[in-house]
């Protein structure tokens, strides 16, 4: 490459940058014209979170199998069932009151985690309603007016 053509291909760069703000988008597409490629309403949130919420409260009733058929004593019928095979001498004993273990276990984190979605995504609708207004008042001069996009530049100078 020349020195000559060192400079024109910096010019060339330097003419295609421009000093106002420019926002990536695809240049055409489904992207293109105003609609977007990934929307996420409200309604879907709150669906996702719903069926949380029922998956939580069917895993509590169906799947405690430590606490079906609870004796006196507190211990469900599986427990019982190991207890009376350990005392017997059976090693299967042993492993079943194991696999109550673990499987309580499982149960207890999946219940965590749908009670954890169930909450978060009521919260992330609360906060990403407060966000969005809070932009929205931010981009506005004291009179209500768009804030120009040429003062919107000055925050990424």
């Amino acid at each position: 490459m020349t020195w000559d053509e060192w400079d024109n291909a910096k010019a060339d760069v330097a003419a295609q940058r421009q000093a106002s703000m420019r926002l990536n988008q695809l240049p055409g597409g489904p992207g293109a014209g105003g609609q977007a490629d990934l929307v996420v309403n409200q309604d879907d949130l709150g669906g996702v979170g719903h069926e949380a919420f029922t998956l939580h409260g069917q895993l509590h009733k169906q799947a405690d199998i430590a606490g079906a058929g609870i004796n006196e004593a507190g211990s469900g019928s599986t427990m019982q069932a190991a207890a009376a095979l350990k005392s017997s001498g059976f090693e299967l004993g042993g492993e079943l009151g194991t696999a109550v273990s673990v499987w309580t276990s499982q149960v207890k984190s999946v219940l965590q985690a749908c009670a954890h979605i169930s909450n978060h995504l009521d919260f992330s609708k609360k906060a990403h309603a407060q966000d969005d207004a809070a932009i929205a008042a931010s981009l506005r001069n004291r009179d209500g007016s768009a804030v120009p996009a040429s003062r919107i530049a000055e925050h990424f100078a």
